[in-house]
């Protein structure tokens, strides 16, 4: 079976790498823009999901979403409807850094499907959407404490 798997990890890591370099003037490290983007497009997402959405363990996404609201790019205000739940929200700061982050992606994702055919770029997406979607449920059954049987 071809190990599909490292090379996807290699792409992240490059890009991950890249991001944090040139947003950490911004105060975005550690894949901080992450989160923020998130939120931004969801706004009121709560953490829960929003370490679901990411597939992050809680204290990661506890740490990234602290250091958000203490560079004022974020606000939680309490959940009426549920009392243990604070909503994430962006801030004006937030909101002005998401056209950025946003263009950074754009321009990664140009560099990365440089020479692909439309074609190949639909059959690309649908086939990471298909290994994001096995893999999910594998982290969800882990997550809950059970052990994968290899």
């Amino acid at each position: 079976m071809k190990d599909i798997l490292r090379n996807i990890g290699v792409i992240a890591r490059a890009l991950d790498s890249i991001s944090n370099i040139e947003f950490k003037e911004l105060n975005l490290s550690k894949g901080q823009f992450v989160y923020l983007v998130r939120i931004c497009e969801h706004p009121g997402i709560i953490q829960e999901k929003l370490v679901d959405m990411l597939k992050i363990d809680r204290a990661t996404a506890s740490r990234a979403i602290k250091n958000l609201e203490k560079n004022e790019l974020i606000t939680k205000q309490q959940d009426n409807n549920n009392k243990k739940n604070k909503l994430l929200f962006p801030t004006k700061k937030g909101l002005e850094l998401y056209p950025l982050i946003i263009r950074e992606n754009e321009y990664s994702n140009s560099v990365a499907l440089k020479g692909f055919s439309e074609s190949e770029i639909n059959i690309l997406s649908e086939a990471l959407d298909k290994v994001k979607d096995n893999i999910a449920d594998d982290w969800l059954y882990v997550k809950k404490g059970n052990k994968r049987n290899y």
